[in-house]
C-alpha cells in the first residue's frame, strides 16, 4: 500500500505546530508570506533575527529530514523552468494582495475561526483547482 499520505500528516501537523508555537513565543501570527516580506521590504528590522531563523528552518529541515529518512526527492513538479518562475511570482503576488499566505490564513487563521481566513483558504483552493484545471488539461502545460 502506498503511504505518502503519512508524510502529508505529519507535514501539516508540523505545521501547525509551528504554528501554535510561534503564537504563544511571540504572540504573532506565523504567516511565511509576512515573515519574508518584512525582510524584504525593511518593515521586520527589529525581528531580523527571529525571521532569519525562521526562514532558515523552513528551508534547512526538509533536507535534513530527507536524508534522515531517505525520503525520496521525486516531487513530480514540471521541468518547465518559465512555469515554476511564473507560478512563484503568480504566489507571491497573490499573497501580498490576499495580505497573508496559506500558513497565515488557513492554518494560523482557521484554527482560530477567522473568518477572513476562511475566505481567503477557500478562494486559493478554488483557483488551485481552477489553475491545474486549465494549465494541465486545456494548455497541457504542467
Amino acid at each position: 500500500m502506498h503511504q505518502d499520505w503519512i508524510w502529508g500528516l505529519v507535514g501539516g501537523g508540523l505545521i501547525g505546530l509551528g504554528g501554535a508555537v510561534y503564537l504563544l513565543g511571540n504572540g504573532r501570527i506565523m504567516g511565511a508570506s509576512g515573515i519574508l516580506g518584512g525582510l524584504v521590504d525593511g518593515s521586520g528590522r527589529n525581528s531580523a533575527g527571529e525571521r532569519l531563523a525562521f526562514l532558515s528552518g523552513v528551508l534547512a529541515l526538509p533536507a535534513l529530514l530527507t536524508l534522515l529518512f531517505n525520503i525520496p526527492a521525486d516531487t513530480h513538479l514540471t521541468r518547465n523552468l518559465a512555469v515554476i518562475v511564473a507560478a512563484g511570482l503568480l504566489v507571491g503576488i497573490g499573497t501580498r494582495i490576499a495580505n497573508g499566505c496559506t500558513s497565515g490564513h488557513g492554518v494560523c487563521g482557521m484554527s482560530r475561526l477567522s473568518r477572513r481566513g476562511i475566505v481567503a483558504t477557500l478562494v486559493y483552493i478554488l483557483a488551485g483547482g481552477v489553475t491545474l484545471v486549465v494549465m494541465r488539461h486545456l494548455l497541457g502545460v504542467i
